[in-house]
Parts: structure tokens; C-alpha cells; sequence
């Protein structure tokens, strides 16, 4: 009920609030505890801290295990909390959290919708008003809403408004963002209301001064938000696979265990028991089972560093060098509008160097809505020049000037054309050139505003129409204003008003407009446009030969991968007019089959035109889009575009042919599989080749529509076998909803890593849902940059944060794991191979400081440089087949955790028995004995530091300053503390924890001691210089190769792929209807006010066609003439790179 809050409060309304945080001040604590120990090894070191606690099993302090277990929740607890508030406070203030249903709030020109609204009144007439729904369906064009005549008399009436207490029935809250079923009761009346009526969540006003709006759903409840998936916690791959690697070790740990505690019972009862009586131990701890028992548990407490709790702390402080890492490259920052890369989460930065799926919004995020008018052919001759061409490798300007249209005082400044030779044509009156650009200027659906003298901004309802109406103002024949029954244009600069007798509106079917009009002379005159196709179907026969001529240029023109569109007129007798008008008045009345009637007469008077020529826009793709494409198809990642644009679109047709002529780069027989949602086709259409037969033989490409049920659960299997046979998908007219349903199919049945890439808040839900989101910062609101995990502000940008930035993080990662369980095997093994001589004791080779300082300051510092700065190749982008390792998981998995911990253990008994063999026999240079425990503890742990600094130096493979400081400096630092934990200042000052004064001194000045050391260095790494020695002679990866030719680059086939698809004039696929009648019915005109300009017109309503906008740069009129693209110095690989190779 409208204005009555506290009945609405009787009911689950949701609020307006909307949380994109994971967490709040009372739930943070459990959920971040417990999505930590998820992990595995935080349990299992919780349990360690347990078992340290009891003195009869613990031969280590618990201070070595709960101060770097608390610091490792404490560093992710701050991480985590720091990721959720820049979450929650980067979205700007929301001043609509407090709405409720039942409210009325009044939106103002270009304000996002922040609720389903029931639409009450607005600025316009009749209760009209403009919104555009680029952040639901992805379509940029405006479509219009319509309050019912009972509540748009109350205007802006505040009283009225108060007082307005109707009551809404309606259906419960749902994701079908094209359909609204309710009533509205009021005054004792009910009105029945439709999707037509409604302003839902995520629109934006536009064209409209204000309106007034009715909250029927609210927050979560809202269509938009129905459509978005939850906030999820996610996980990388190398995350899921360390938690069964733990598994794995903890196993082989209670193994060891149970050997050493089997052999401490044998030992026991055959030797042990011999010094029972002396050892005057307790009766319970005689037995030998028990001893047994507690032996177990001792070496499950000092093996427990196979692994060591500061890894995870490494890993978290590695994950947050390289988010910033991309937070402050330049490649990636676009200076036009001030955007840096965003790394928006620090748990998912290896996880990029793993993508095989992208699955990317369109609107916004391939494109920039900006429609240019590059050439066109008239009367069978051909005028313009492409001012960049849509090349994949290749990309350059023409040098031709652009034309001057300093004589036009209207101009649009922003147009660009490089003809002067059309401008000639105009200029010299010649008839046919007059009439074309006369037919762009008079057949269409534009609405002009004229903000200041002179200065005009056109409303289009596509792209399309704003490029063509754009491009006829600069070439003399502008568009200037209209009323219900009149259109005035400025023919090189003289006002010319023609009647408008009738606009025959596009609809799917005709793909085509035209419009009949009378100019000053008296002359009926018809002007069509429409897809090619369909238009020569109506010419007069005596067009055919220019019909041919046109065609051919069409067929150019598509090959370059512009948009097209025919042009067409009529010169109608008077007579068959004034029937003709009457058939139409009596269709229109119809009350059955009036579409149908009036398809017919449109038909019939469209009969027998005279063609004129064909017009070609170019769809401008975001910079650097086809570049990107084909680097990362190059890279094997398959590219999936879902878009809630029709199939048609004339965007769909550009990434079509990108896509395809990246394929045919590599002479690959590929399909290519556009998924549409079509509620009225039930089968699956081949339309690419004659028969089955030829299509087996020459697949090129397969284009099917399916319906939305293909993702029900019988046919999913089927949907992904026929899809992942392409190289590229396009699904077309998908919701917010499918979006994230498509995600996930692959996601569950590929088990491959997936990433979504949206600029929208209908993107949200596929962002949530895959692996990695990725947001663009674009002109859709920033709903997809808070849900997301990456956000820069171009799609080129992609290649870079995937094959430069994902490479090598999880390359970085990869190694950095590699070698920290090598490292922690052969460090804590010593240990197992110690306990055979030591009967089983659970004693310690080395000293309880080194046990807890090694991982920490001797060992840590080296391999975080490792894992921070370490590259594999320079020229990632190059060579972007370097990616496939990451993709096949090769460099960490579960065979190379095998090999590494193997050669750890091969390491831990080569450092034990090589001392312990040379310690049996040796002396001292003095003649005394060498063989202390402390003495070989040392040797020992120094060849140990030793030994993993040498192996971190080889498999380093890009040193930096920061490496050689940080390894020779480690090695500094152990022996500084060596000394000086056996030195006399410390024993003095702690004579309890530092007993062994002097051990490191007098073993380290021993030559045979520094030999053994030297042997042992050598023994261990030897044999792994010669493995890789060999393998990389005998097996060299893909990187070996790259690193040992150094070569340019692979040569591409950059051959221009001419397009011949029968789909041309996408325009015709991609218009609209509806507008015709809201212009002949005078709906959308403003009431006569004053003129607005001193140019003479002969139409006296010449200032009472314009459509009010609050001062805003209208985006029809940016997006007909383009601008220059950003000139990216920083890119890693020029346009000169590329033709050197």
C-alpha cells in the first residue's frame, strides 16, 4: 500500500540495503576462523599446539607452534577484513538504503533506478518517460515506460502524491526481468499492470526530467538482484590441492610415526630394558608398549615441520607482493579516465595462470556504443575511407585528411570523414546524392534537442541511427527538428519542412523502415531502409544492374567488417496514396489482426522502389579488443561471449568475424556455435551449408538456436559436448540468471578454471559464480567492480593480467612450493634417520633454536625473493602458447610434489650419513675427539643452510639485487646467531637456554669439518644439476625453447579475412520497434513553448519537437562520431615489434 508503512510492515518486505560484504562485526570472527581451518594444516597444527601441551610427549617447546599459528590467523584475519571493507566502502554513499515498498521517491534525469518501481508520473506527456537497460539485457538503446492516465495527472503534485494510497497486488518476487503480472487497486477502480509500467532496479532515466515511482520490490527482492548470484568464498586450485597434499603428509607422518615408535618397542624391550632400574622411571612407563605409544606421538610432534605453519604465511604475504604487483603497473592503467588495475582480492593471483574459459559480457565490455559513418556507396560509386581498420595483428591509419565541413555552421564538430570528393558531390547538387543523404535525414526515429543556438544533440534509439542522422547534419542536410506531422531539415542552409503523412515502423519481421512524406513542392515521396536482403526483394526491375554494383560494394564492405544498410525510394502517385491512406486508417482501427493487416499494406506500397545505395558504419570495439582475442586464443583459452543483445546485433557480427579470423589464422576447421534464447523455435537449424554431408566435409561454421531449456539438466551434457567442439561461443539474449548457469555448466563439467568478465550489474552473477571475476570500470555503474576480484578499465588489459601477471604468479607459486617442501623434507627427515641411532628416543639433531629460527630467518627471506621476483621469460605476451603449462597444471601437481619431496628425503639422508660416516673415525687437529653430539649437530645444520641456499640460487632464474641481498645475507645472518648462541656474553646472560658454549667455535675451525660440509654440498646437488642437465637436452619444455633459440615470434597469417556472411545490414536485426507510432501519435512532443533558435524555419512548431534533458552529453551523438583511441606507449608489444617479425 502506497504511503503506509506501518501496514507494509505487516509483511516480509526486504529492505533497501544491499550487502556485498562476506561479513560484519559479529560474524567476522567464526566465519574467517572458520573458513581457515578449512585448510587442513591450520587443524593440524591446532592439534600439534594439543599434543605440545603434554610434557610426557613433548620434547619441544608449544611456544614454536602457537606463535607462528596465531600469526598466521592473525595476518590472513587482517587480510581478509581488509578485502571485505574495501568492499563495503569503495561503492559510493547509497542514499536509497532507507527506502521501503509502499514508498513513492522522485528520480531525476540519468539517476540509476535504485528499486522496482511501479512508474506514477513524469515530465514527459501522457506519463512517458526514457530509460536505458544496458546494466540488465546489455542493450545500450532507450526503450520507453508508460504510467497509467490515472496516475500521471498527478504530476509532480507532492500534496496529490502524499495522498495517493492505491495498493498494489502483484506476483512474489522473481528473476524474469521481461515480465510483471499485477493490479493496482485505487478509488475503488483496478488497473491492470505489465512490465510496460514498471522501472526496475539498475535502469537508468534518461531523456526524462523527473519522475515519480511507486516502490514495489525493494533490495533483495528486486528483479536485478534476484538475477545475482550470492558472494561466495573462493578458492584457487592450488588451495584444494594443498589441503589433500596435508592429507597425504600428515599419512606419511603417523607412517614414520609408527615405524619409530615399532622400533623404540623392540629397542626397549631388547636394550632398553637393561637400564630400567637405573633410570628409576615410573611402573607405567616401564611397559614397552606404552613407551611405544608415547614415542609416537613424540616424533609426530618433532616431524611435524614437513609442514612448517610459516608456509602459509609466505604464501599470503607472496599472494599480497604480486596484487600489488598489478596495482601498480602502468601497462594496465588507463589514463584517460584515471583508472589503475585493482587487484580486489589477494587469494586468487596464481589462479590467473591457470584460465581456460572466459566468458565475457559484450556491451561495455567489448565495445565502446560508438557507431561511426566510415564509407557508403551511392548510385553504384563508392566514397569514404576507413579511418582504422578492425586488423588483428596489423593496425594503422590512413594519412588521407579529413574532409573540411567548415562551409556546414551546424557541423558536428566530432564527425570524421575521409572523402572530400562526396563533399564535392553534394556541393554540385548532383540529384542522387542529395537524396541519400536527404533519406538518412528524414527516415528514422530521432528525437533533436537543441541545448544551446545551434548546438544540437540527438536522441537515437540506437547507435545505428544516430551515426546515419550525424552523418547527413555534416554533410549538409540536417536534421533539426519534428512535430507529430511535420519534419524540418536545413538543406544546405536553407530550412526545408516536409509533412509527415506516415512512419511504417520496423518490426522483426519487415527489417526495414520507411516513411512517406510530402516536400514543399507538393511530390509524395517514400524513403526505405533496411537489410539488404530485404530491400532489392522490392526494387524495380530496371534496378538490377546497380542492384549488382550495390551488391558488390555491400560484400566489400561487410569483408572490412562494417555495418551496412540499403537505401530506397518511391515516388507515389497521389491517387494510390489517398486509397492506400485509407486502407491504412481502417487497419489501424482494427480490433483483430491489425499487425497482420498492416504488414500487408506496408507491403504492398513498398512495391517498385528505386534503389539508391547502401550506407557502412563501423562498430567500434573497445582499443585493442581483436589483438586480444587472438593473443589469448593463441594461449588456447577459449573465449565465451554472453550477451543479452539479440544474435543479430550489429555487434555480434564484428566479434563473429574476430573470432573467426582468428581461427582462420591457424587454418583450424572450427565450429562456431551461437546459443540463442528463442521461446518460439523448438528444433535446432543448421544454416551454414547446402547439406549434412558438405557440412561434415567443410565445417566452417555451425550456428544453432536452442532453447533456454538447454540448460536443464538431461540436456547439459549435450550443450557442453556440441559447445566445447568450438573455438568460440555466443550466447545471445541470455538473463542475468543463464549467465551464471552457463558458468557453472562448465565449471562442473570441464573441471577447467573459469573467468568472468563483465562491466554491469547483470554481469554480477556470472562474476560470483566463476573462478575469477573480472570488472570492468565502464559506463555501466560500478555494481560489477565491487562483486568482482580484478577491475581495470579496458578488455585489452586482460592479456596482460592473464599471460604476464597469472603466468607468473603461478609460475612464482609453483617453485616457491617446490621448493619450500624439498627444503622442510630435508631439513625434518634428518630427524627419522637419527631416531635409528638414538634408540628411538625422540631426541633432536639439532638444537631447539635452530628447529625454531630455520624456517623463519634463515630459510624465509630467499624464497620469498624467489617467489616475488622470479621471471621465466620476458616475452610472455610474445609467446603466449608459454601459458599452456598453467592450463595443464604442470608445474604443481601432485607427481611434482612427489619429485620434490623425494629429492628432500634423497637430501635429508645424504646430510645425515655422510657426517655421520666421517664423524665416526675423526679427531681434531690437536689429536682430541671431534665426535660431540653438538659438534655434529652443527656440521650438520650448516651444511643443511647451506645446501637449500645453493638449490634456491638454481632455480632461480631471474636475479635481481633483492635475491643476492636476501640468500647471501640469510647466510650471514645464520652464522652471526651460530656464533653468537654459543658464544660466552649470551651463556652469561642465559645460562640455561644457551648451555653449549663455544661448539660452533671450535667445530668450525676444523678443515676436515669444512670438508665434510663441501662433500655433502656437492653430493646433494649434483645429481639434480645433472637431471635437469639432461632432461632439458633430452625434453626441453616450451620455455626451454623460447630461452635457448631466442627467436622472434611465431609469424602470424595476418591475411584480412573477408566476411560473407548474408547478414549484412545487422541494423535491421537490431532496431527496435515502436517509435513510429510515438512520433505520429505526438506522445513524445513537448508542449509549445518558444523557439529556440534565430535561424529562420518556414515550420511554425519549430521549437516544440525538442526532449528534455538535464544537461547531460547525449550519448547518441558521442557514439556517431567517435574519438580518437588512446595511444598505449606501455604496450609490451608494439604495432613496430609486430612487423620487425
Amino acid at each position: 500500500r502506497a504511503n503506509d508503512r506501518d501496514y507494509n510492515e505487516r509483511f516480509s518486505y526486504a529492505d533497501n540495503r544491499i550487502k556485498t560484504a562476506k561479513y560484519n562485526v559479529f560474524t567476522f570472527l567464526p566465519i574467517n576462523l572458520f573458513e581457515q581451518f578449512q585448510r587442513f594444516a591450520n587443524a593440524y597444527f591446532l592439534v600439534l599446539l594439543i599434543l605440545q601441551l603434554i610434557p610426557e610427549i613433548s620434547s619441544l617447546s608449544w611456544f614454536t607452534t602457537i606463535v607462528p599459528l596465531v600469526l598466521v590467523l592473525a595476518i590472513t584475519a587482517v587480510k581478509d577484513a581488509t578485502d571485505d571493507y574495501v568492499r563495503i566502502y569503495s561503492s559510493p554513499n547509497e542514499k536509497w538504503m532507507n527506502v521501503r515498498v509502499g514508498d513513492i521517491i522522485k528520480l531525476e534525469n540519468n539517476q540509476f533506478v535504485a528499486a522496482d518501481l511501479l512508474l506514477l508520473s513524469s515530465s514527459e506527456p501522457y506519463g512517458l518517460c526514457y530509460i536505458e537497460t544496458a546494466e540488465l539485457d546489455g542493450e545500450t538503446n532507450l526503450k520507453v515506460r508508460q504510467a497509467l492516465t490515472v496516475t500521471s495527472d498527478l504530476g509532480d503534485d507532492v500534496a496529490k502524491l502524499a495522498d495517493f494510497n492505491g495498493e498494489v497486488i502483484c506476483e512474489p518476487p522473481n528473476n524474469k526481468l521481461d515480465k510483471f503480472t499485477g493490479t493496482l487497486y485505487w478509488k475503488d477502480n483496478k488497473y491492470p499492470l505489465d512490465n510496460e509500467k514498471m522501472l526496475l532496479r539498475g535502469c537508468v532515466l534518461r531523456n526524462t526530467e523527473w519522475c515519480f515511482g511507486l516502490v514495489i520490490f525493494a533490495g533483495l527482492q528486486t528483479k536485478l538482484m534476484q538475477n545475482c548470484g550470492r558472494t561466495k568464498f573462493k578458492r584457487t586450485s592450488i588451495d584444494k590441492l594443498m589441503n589433500t597434499l596435508v592429507l597425504w603428509i600428515f599419512g606419511f607422518l603417523i607412517c614414520m610415526g609408527i615405524i619409530l615408535a615399532i622400533g623404540n618397542t623392540i629397542w626397549e624391550q631388547k636394550v632398553g630394558s637393561n637400564f630400567w632400574e637405573y633410570l628409576q622411571w615410573k611402573e607405567l612407563t616401564i611397559n614397552v608398549v606404552f613407551s611405544g605409544f608415547l614415542t609416537f606421538w613424540s616424533y609426530v610432534i618433532i616431524l611435524n615441520t614437513v609442514v612448517p605453519i610459516s608456509l602459509y604465511v609466505s604464501v599470503e604475504v607472496l599472494r599480497l607482493g604480486h596484487s600489488y604487483f598489478i596495482n601498480w603497473d602502468r601497462r594496465i592503467y588507463y589514463s584517460l579516465k584515471d583508472t589503475p588495475a585493482e587487484a580486489r582480492t589477494t587469494t586468487l593471483n596464481e589462479e590467473l595462470g591457470q584460465v581456460e574459459f572466459i566468458f565475457s559480457d559484450k556491451t561495455g565490455t567489448l565495445t565502446q556504443n560508438i557507431m561511426v559513418f566510415n564509407k557508403c556507396s551511392i548510385n553504384g560509386k563508392t566514397y569514404g575511407m576507413l579511418e582504422h581498420f578492425l586488423l588483428y595483428v596489423h593496425t594503422y591509419r590512413h594519412k588521407t585528411p579529413c574532409v573540411d565541413f567548415s562551409f556546414n555552421p551546424l557541423m558536428d564538430r566530432k564527425f570524421r570523414f575521409h572523402d572530400s570528393s562526396l563533399v564535392e558531390a553534394i556541393k554540385l547538387e548532383e540529384p542522387l546524392v542529395q537524396e541519400f543523404f536527404r533519406l538518412l535525414a528524414l527516415c528514422h526515429t530521432v528525437m533533436p534537442e537543441e541545448r544551446n543556438e545551434g548546438e544540437l544533440v540527438y536522441q537515437a534509439p540506437s547507435p545505428d541511427e544516430g551515426a546515419l542522422v550525424t552523418a547527413a547534419r555534416n554533410f549538409g542536410f540536417v536534421f533539426r527538428s519534428r512535430t507529430p506531422e511535420t519534419i524540418t531539415l536545413y538543406e544546405m542552409g536553407h530550412a526545408v519542412t516536409y509533412q509527415l503523412l506516415a512512419i511504417l515502423d520496423f518490426n522483426n519481421v519487415r527489417k526495414r523502415m520507411s516513411v512517406i512524406v510530402r516536400n514543399p513542392k507538393g511530390q509524395l515521396k517514400l524513403y526505405s531502409k533496411g537489410a539488404d536482403t530485404i530491400l532489392f526483394d522490392r526494387l524495380d526491375p530496371s534496378n538490377e544492374e546497380l542492384m549488382f554494383t550495390t551488391s558488390e560494394h555491400l560484400n566489400e564492405f561487410a569483408g572490412e567488417g562494417l555495418r551496412t544498410l540499403a537505401l530506397a525510394y518511391k515516388d507515389l502517385d497521389e491517387d494510390v496514396f489517398d486509397e492506400w491512406m485509407k486502407k491504412l486508417l481502417f487497419a489501424s482501427t482494427a480490433l483483430e489482426n491489425r499487425e497482420e493487416k498492416l504488414g500487408a499494406l506496408y507491403e504492398e506500397i513498398e512495391q517498385g522502389m528505386m534503389l539508391l545505395g547502401a550506407t557502412a558504419i563501423e562498430d567500434k570495439l573497445q582499443e585493442g579488443v581483436p589483438e586480444t582475442i587472438a593473443c589469448l586464443t593463441l594461449a588456447n583459452i577459449k573465449i565465451w561471449v554472453l550477451t543479452g543483445d539479440k544474435l543479430g546485433n550489429q555487434y555480434c557480427s564484428i566479434l563473429i568475424e574476430t573470432h573467426s579470423n582468428c581461427l582462420t589464422q591457424h587454418n583450424e576447421e572450427s565450429f562456431l556455435l551461437w546459443l540463442q534464447r528463442r521461446d518460439d523455435m523448438n528444433e535446432v537449424f543448421i544454416i551454414s551449408g547446402h547439406t549434412m554431408l558438405e557440412m561434415a566435409l567443410n565445417v566452417r561454421f555451425v550456428c544453432c538456436y536452442l532453447k533456454a531449456h538447454a540448460l536443464e539438466a538431461d540436456l547439459e551434457q549435450i550443450l557442453v559436448d556440441v559447445a566445447c567442439l568450438c573455438k568460440t561461443v555466443i550466447c545471445c539474449r541470455v538473463t542475468p540468471l543463464q549467465k551464471a548457469l552457463v558458468v557453472e555448466l562448465i565449471k562442473r563439467h570441464k573441471r577447467a578454471v573459469t573467468l568472468a568478465i563483465g562491466d554491469g550489474a547483470n554481469d554480477v552473477s556470472m562474476i560470483n559464480t566463476a573462478h575469477i571475476g573480472v570488472g570492468i570500470s565502464g559506463q555501466e555503474g560500478m555494481q560489477a567492480v565491487l562483486a568482482s576480484d580484478y577491475s581495470f578499465a579496458q578488455f585489452r588489459y586482460l592479456q596482460r593480467l592473464l599471460l604476464v601477471h597469472g603466468r607468473w604468479s603461478y609460475y612464482r607459486m609453483c617453485n616457491f612450493l617446490c621448493y619450500f617442501f624439498y627444503k622442510n623434507f630435508a631439513f625434518t627427515l634428518v630427524h627419522f634417520w637419527y631416531g635409528f641411532l638414538c634408540g628411538f628416543s625422540a631426541q633432536t639433531v639439532y638444537d631447539q633454536w635452530f628447529i625454531t629460527l630455520f624456517n623463519i630467518v634463515y630459510t624465509s627471506l630467499p624464497v620469498l625473493a624467489m617467489g616475488l621476483f622470479d621471471q621465466v621469460s620476458l616475452y610472455s605476451l610474445r609467446y603466449p602458447n608459454l601459458y599452456r603449462p598453467g592450463q595443464l597444471n604442470q608445474l604443481f601437481n601432485k607427481r611434482k610434489f612427489f619429485t620434490c619431496t623425494l629429492q628432500g628425503v634423497c637430501t635429508s639422508f645424504i646430510l645425515f650419513f655422510i657426517p655421520y660416516g666421517a664423524f665416526l673415525t675423526a679427531v681434531r687437529d690437536d689429536g682430541a675427539h671431534i665426535s660431540d653430539q653438538q659438534a655434529f649437530a652443527v656440521t650438520i645444520a650448516t651444511t643443511l643452510v647451506i645446501v637449500v641456499s645453493v638449490q634456491i640460487g638454481l632455480d632461480t632464474n631471474y636475479w635481481t639485487a633483492v635475491n643476492h641481498f636476501f640468500i647471501w645475507g640469510s647466510l650471514a645472518v645464520y652464522f652471526a646467531i651460530l656464533f653468537a648462541m654459543h658464544s660466552d656474553g649470551i651463556f652469561t646472560i642465559f645460562p640455561n637456554q644457551f648451555p653449549f658454549i663455544g661448539t660452533a667455535r671450535n667445530s668450525l675451525n676444523q678443515k676436515f669439518v669444512w670438508l665434510v660440509i663441501l662433500l655433502t654440498t656437492v653430493v646433494c646437488i649434483m645429481p639434480m644439476v645433472a637431471v635437469r642437465f639432461i632432461k632439458a637436452d633430452l625434453y626441453p619444455t616450451q620455455t626451454d625453447k623460447q630461452t635457448s633459440r631466442r627467436q622472434g615470434p611465431q609469424e602470424q597469417n595476418l591475411r584480412r579475412v573477408r566476411r560473407t556472411s548474408s547478414r549484412r545490414s545487422a541494423y535491421a536485426f537490431a532496431h527496435q520497434q515502436g517509435y513510429g507510432e510515438l512520433i505520429t501519435s505526438g506522445k513524445n512532443m513537448k508542449v509549445p513553448t518558444s523557439s529556440t533558435s534565430t535561424y529562420p524555419l518556414s515550420s511554425p512548431a519549430r521549437g516544440t519537437s525538442l526532449v528534455k534533458n538535464s544537461g547531460t552529453t547525449d550519448a547518441a551523438e558521442t557514439n556517431s562520431t567517435g574519438f580518437g583511441r588512446e595511444s598505449d606507449q606501455n604496450q609490451e608489444v608494439t604495432v613496430e615489434d609486430l612487423e620487425a617479425r
